[in-house]
């Protein structure tokens, strides 16, 4: 019989950095398991959905792992890893984003996480309110709001555009980033370059051939050529319309010693406390946060570095608290709630 791997994170996506982030901090192996043939219709869905459990399955029954990790949404994608779970008496975790809980199918389809959450170990979710529902289930909760990004050696020099004033505006163009409201923003600030990351592919065309000439469509960076857009910009722009949701590239940008302006929801208040400008989702509450950056980088810049220190230190009892489930002897049953917030 093939020796147990210590932990692996399975997600139903083409890429996602968080994953990749918490196998390699945890000392696992990181697999996206993504069938892009079939699309995202409903009328191919089931037969995606096949095939993404089937490579699944293959995946642990080949590696073995004595803990899987499994990124939701979907939740459909805690089926493999509770019958692999099951079969080799292995404990599952799943972190599951905001997605999975407030956004269409998934909201409709609670009762479904709530049966995997009360079999796994722990669910890890970005805040509190999200740590609710979990609640709710009488299911173990970690509250994970992000984790820590680091450099993986040098990486290429961005070549400076003049007036040194440069934000780079990190963007996967998904409905909930208000990119209109940005680019009336930058507009308005000609004495600014911006740079907005992502396949500018999946925006809206109108939107693209809208924007101003101080604003820069990167499209798909490398990952080395993505950190230093982000290292060499005095500040990063990462926004959202949806309450309860964790800002990845805010996050990115901390750990990389990078101010952030962001949007004014609790979670992100909480998440970013220093080091930053919250502004709402408006035209001129974007321009005034941008403004009020420039008049103060000093201070955001010093901020942010002790936010980031702090987040560590944070990360450090998290991979503490991690590290005794995981040397847990008990495998199933959860029935007791423990409810662990490090944030």
């Amino acid at each position: 019989m093939k020796k147990k791997s210590k932990l692996l994170f399975i997600s139903w996506a083409s890429s996602c950095s968080r994953s990749d982030t918490i196998a390699r901090l945890l000392g696992g192996s990181s697999f996206m398991v993504y069938s892009p043939i079939w699309g995202s219709r409903y009328l191919t869905i089931l037969f995606k959905y096949a095939c993404q459990t089937a490579r699944t399955l293959k995946i642990l029954f080949s590696e073995r792992p004595r803990t899987v990790f499994v990124m939701t949404p979907p939740v459909i994608a805690c089926l493999p890893v509770w019958i692999y779970a099951k079969w080799a008496k292995a404990q599952y975790m799943i972190d599951a984003h905001t997605a999975a809980f407030v956004t269409p199918p998934w909201n409709k389809l609670l009762f479904l996480h709530g049966f995997f959450s009360r079999g796994a170990k722990v669910t890890t979710v970005t805040n509190s309110y999200l740590q609710s529902f979990v609640h709710r289930w009488r299911a173990k909760s970690l509250i994970l709001s992000d984790v820590p990004v680091y450099l993986a050696g040098p990486a290429p020099r961005c070549e400076r555009v003049e007036p040194h004033f440069r934000m780079t505006f990190v963007s996967s163009f998904t409905p909930d980033e208000p990119l209109g409201n940005f680019l009336l923003a930058a507009a308005k600030l000609p004495q600014f370059q911006f740079f907005i990351t992502g396949n500018y592919k999946d925006a809206d065309r109108n939107l693209v051939l809208s924007k101003s000439d101080n604003v820069h469509f990167t499209g798909y960076l490398s990952d080395a050529a993505y950190v230093e857009l982000l290292r060499s910009s005095d500040a990063v722009i990462s926004l959202t319309t949806e309450d309860h949701t964790m800002q990845r590239g805010a996050y990115e940008a901390v750990y990389l010693g990078r101010p952030v302006i962001t949007s004014g929801f609790g979670i992100l208040r909480e998440a970013f406390p220093r080091g930053t400008v919250h502004v709402d989702n408006t035209p001129d509450a974007i321009v005034g946060g941008i403004l009020r950056m420039q008049e103060n980088l000093t201070q955001y810049v010093s901020e942010v570095e002790d936010l980031k220190n702090e987040k560590l230190e944070r990360w450090k009892k998290l991979e503490s608290e991690i590290g005794e489930l995981l040397r847990a002897d008990d495998v199933g049953g959860n029935d007791v709630v423990a409810d662990r917030v490090i944030s």
